[in-house]
């Protein structure tokens, strides 16, 4: 059989690339002749950098260091793509797991727009940016001031314009917007969040022409909406990321496909890897089986032919579900193994 395997990041615990590989190697450990296809999936967090780089040959990283979003330098990459566009994500640059605690008030995203600068300093004739995974809840602000905002004024978009991927479709505010839905993860208690609100309205407040109710303004703590106010393009990024790893030829023949993110729940359907890639299969290859592997499943599997959780599996193996978290490789191998002598 042919087997393709095209999950998300294990969010904090594994790549995209370590875990489509685990899942393989459990697979061929238990049916050795099946042809297993790895395509590490992103959605514009963690790993869309890495997805690029691993599809497009003569891409090349570029090292940029930036203000992390404890206000402290971090060592990160660009992608700089042969057609003359940068890549640049910005949980590589502002990203949750690289703050040493939760600090709401002062957690920035600068560094995402110092890496963006970096990039058009360099000659970039056009961006990709994924900004998913964001530590702030800043609106964006630090981004466009990191791009010229209050100093000289903003610089101009590139020729080849700018595509922002993002797996987020909330508004910047409201009970659905960006300090209430994902402002609690990143450290905002809940009788804060009218506070923040307030501070987000009064930065939209600066740009009358831009729609803070824009789905996907809310994303990544607001960057969503500072990007639309620099005039750029949001874009559902798994759907972006698929096309560019060529994910549809990919799926065209496959037996079964195999895909997963760290947690599914009710979030998931709305633009995240799992859904686009099971859409993509209902569409172009309707006789696959579609199997989602994840860490904990919290939501109805709707159409998918399987699952396995990696939660469940270490329950099952161990008798600690936090083995899961602590080593998703080991248990993402086993459901691989488990889901092969299913086939």
């Amino acid at each position: 059989m042919r087997i393709v395997v095209a999950p998300d990041s294990f969010k904090g615990t594994a790549t995209a690339a370590s875990v489509a590989q685990a899942v393989g190697d459990g697979w061929l450990a238990e049916r050795p002749d099946d042809d297993v296809v790895l395509v590490p999936m992103a959605d514009g967090g963690e790993g869309t950098l890495d997805a690029f780089a691993t599809a497009i040959p003569g891409a090349v990283r570029v090292p940029v260091t930036v203000t992390g979003p404890a206000g402290t330098p971090v060592d990160a990459h660009w992608l700089q793509l042969p057609d003359g566009r940068a890549v640049v994500e910005l949980a590589a640059t502002s990203g949750l797991p690289l703050l040493p605690s939760l600090t709401p008030d002062t957690a920035t995203s600068r560094g995402f727009g110092e890496a963006i600068a970096a990039a058009l300093d360099a000659g970039a004739t056009g961006l990709v940016l994924g900004i998913g995974g964001s530590a702030s809840t800043d609106g964006g602000r630090p981004v466009l001031e990191a791009l010229g905002l209050d100093g000289a004024g903003l610089r101009a978009l590139p020729p080849l314009g700018v595509t922002v991927l993002t797996d987020v479709t909330s508004p910047l505010l409201g009970p659905t917007g960006a300090a209430a839905v994902f402002g609690p993860q990143k450290g905002i208690e809940p009788s804060r969040v009218a506070f923040f609100d307030e501070q987000l309205a009064a930065w939209a407040a600066r740009f009358p022409s831009v729609d803070p109710a824009t789905p996907g303004a809310g994303a990544a703590g607001g960057v969503g909406f500072g990007l639309l106010a620099w005039g750029a393009t949001l874009a559902r990024g798994a759907d972006g990321v698929a096309e560019v790893l060529g994910l549809r030829d990919a799926v065209q023949g496959a037996d079964v496909v195999i895909t997963g993110e760290g947690r599914f729940d009710g979030q998931s359907a709305a633009g995240k890897v799992p859904s686009v890639v099971h859409a993509l299969v209902s569409t172009h290859a309707p006789g696959a089986r579609t199997i989602l592997v994840a860490g904990a499943i919290d939501a109805p599997l709707d159409d998918f032919a399987a699952a396995a959780s990696l939660t469940v599996l270490a329950t099952q193996t161990t008798g600690e579900p936090a083995d899961a978290l602590a080593d998703p490789l080991r248990f993402a191998t086993i459901a691989g193994q488990r889901l092969a002598r299913m086939a």
